[in-house]
């Protein structure tokens, strides 16, 4: 079973990778990925604010961030089940 801190960690980093895969960390004015992981349940919130000249919606792009995150702890629940 993994430990809160890889499941925080496997949310954060996925969150950050959506972002950065729309964004280069330049174009940001800011982001914040907060992940809590108690008793079992995953808390994941995602804010992004970038200059209006992007075409991506940064909401969206938060959204997909949130996601990714709980899809990858997902995966990662996943595979310890499997060993």
């Amino acid at each position: 079973m993994p430990t809160d801190e890889e499941v925080v960690q496997t949310a954060a980093e996925a969150a950050e990778g959506v972002i950065f895969a729309h964004y280069k960390q330049s174009e940001l004015t800011d982001f914040d990925v907060t992940v809590t992981f108690e008793d079992g349940v995953l808390d994941v919130d995602v804010y992004v604010n970038a200059p209006d000249e992007t075409d991506e919606s940064a909401d969206a792009v938060a959204d997909e961030a949130a996601r990714a995150a709980g899809e990858a702890v997902d995966d990662l629940f996943a595979a310890d089940a499997d060993e």
